[in-house]
């Protein structure tokens, strides 16, 4: 099946370097979206934006890549289509299938003049019922066929964090396939069994099983993580208790396992906060009680209120604040919920005089950030004249703020992360790690 075309719809953070990832693999591919940039810097070679390993892949792979805005050209042109647009989340938490029905319309359209089996699998995430339903209705009207011989229909949601998309592709701990039939699952699962640098678990079943298996996982992984920051927060009223200590021992219960059990702060970024909040949701609208995954939202919020609790006690009059890390995560510039720019906002307004920085992050968080907040230009930079320094997400070049710190000045870190090795701090300087009682001294 080496010789299978596919198509990409949708070029943003998960389409690019899933069309890149095929055509280095040997896959001819077409990429599609309606922004004539990104398919104009696909055609030259370029990444149309950020992302680890991206424009490597790209380069490898363009000989067997090209993209365009016509549906009737990418479909007629390839005999598997991946939808992986936005399914943005109402003021309900269910995700709006807008955007992927509109697309699934006109691959149905591009369809009709076509012969052959095609493939159409939705990558991105929607909520349980919606492949099973008004998805494969309109695809089937739009077409003209029906799921069958000549029209296959599958769900297979990637787990990838932004910042490791490549990586978390070409690696992932197991592959979900929401099918509609055998030969619509085995042709998925040739593709990947083809693009997988590792041997990944498969799992197939219905689409409506598979659906729920996405949102299950991400709210489970948000429970640990609330789980863990909970945990910390107890360590920080106890004396003797340390959390990193506490929850090491905790994961190494093979019941537990070790994995996002790091109390720190809350989680951000585009799929966590709202997968958790659809699991949610979606028990509400059943009548269910759900109120685990409310429990993990309700805690999440909770850490951004927990830290500037922190930053109260221990400034006193110190009212200028550091603030080192934007994203929501390392290696991205995505900075939707993130931790940096919630505590960047609620000090701003309390009166605090906020300063921040990201390596990758500070231009999409502009317009997030209230406009009394300064915008240091560089890791220095962030360090004049600022008493108290936060560190809000862990990127490496943060390590090197021992270095950096003007030893004839007492200063405050709060590193949540653990990143600073204490032992080069100057003695002017607090450090306070959170997750264990607060230090009246380095």
């Amino acid at each position: 099946m080496k010789n299978l075309n596919l198509s990409v719809i949708g070029l943003g953070k998960l389409g690019s370097p899933m069309a890149a990832v095929f055509a280095k693999k040997g896959f001819n591919v077409i990429g599609l979206d309606v922004n004539p940039e990104f398919v104009s810097k696909i055609n030259a070679g370029t990444a149309p934006l950020q992302e680890t390993q991206l424009q490597e892949y790209v380069n490898s792979g363009k000989a067997n890549l090209r993209a365009t805005t016509d549906y009737d050209d990418a479909i007629k042109n390839s005999d598997i289509t991946f939808i992986i647009l936005p399914t943005p989340s109402d003021d309900s938490g269910f995700f709006s299938n807008d955007y992927v029905l509109s697309s699934v319309t006109k691959i149905g359209a591009a369809l009709r003049s076509k012969t052959g089996y095609h493939l159409v699998v939705i990558t991105s995430t929607t909520m349980p019922g919606a492949t099973n339903g008004i998805i494969r209705e309109t695809l089937e009207k739009s077409s003209g066929r029906k799921l069958g011989p000549n029209l296959g229909l599958c769900y297979s949601p990637e787990f990838i964090a932004l910042g490791s998309v490549i990586k978390n592709m070409l690696n992932p701990d197991f592959i979900l396939i929401g099918e509609s039939d055998r030969q619509a699952g085995d042709v998925l699962q040739s593709i990947y069994s083809q693009t997988c640098e590792n041997t990944p678990l498969i799992k197939r079943m219905t689409f409506t099983s598979a659906e729920l298996t996405k949102l299950c996982v991400n709210t489970f992984v948000t429970t640990k993580i609330s789980f863990a920051n909970m945990v910390a927060e107890y360590c920080e009223h106890l004396e003797g208790a340390e959390a990193e200590i506490v929850m090491d021992a905790v994961g190494s219960d093979s019941r537990i396992g070790k994995k996002y059990l790091q109390g720190a702060i809350g989680y951000g970024g585009p799929c966590f906060p709202r997968d958790n909040r659809a699991f949610y949701a979606l028990g509400q609208e059943f009548g269910l009680q759900a109120d685990l995954a409310k429990a993990s939202d309700t805690i999440n919020n909770h850490q951004v209120v927990r830290l500037k609790k922190t930053i109260n006690q221990i400034a006193q009059n110190k009212h200028t604040v550091a603030i080192l890390g934007l994203a929501y995560k390392p290696e991205t510039d995505v900075a939707e919920e993130s931790q940096g720019v919630l505590l960047a906002n609620i000090l701003c307004n309390d009166g605090y005089s906020v300063t921040v920085f990201d390596p990758m992050a500070v231009l999409n968080s502009k317009k997030l950030l209230d406009n009394q907040i300064n915008i240091a230009q560089d890791l220095e930079d962030a360090l004049k004249n600022n008493e108290v320094i936060v560190i809000t997400t862990p990127w490496a070049q943060f390590s090197a703020l021992p270095d950096l710190i003007d030893a004839t000045r007492a200063r405050i870190i709060i590193d949540p992360w653990r990143v600073i090795n204490p032992e080069q701090l100057p003695e002017t300087v607090l450090l306070i790690t959170m997750g264990r009682t607060l230090q009246s001294k380095p």
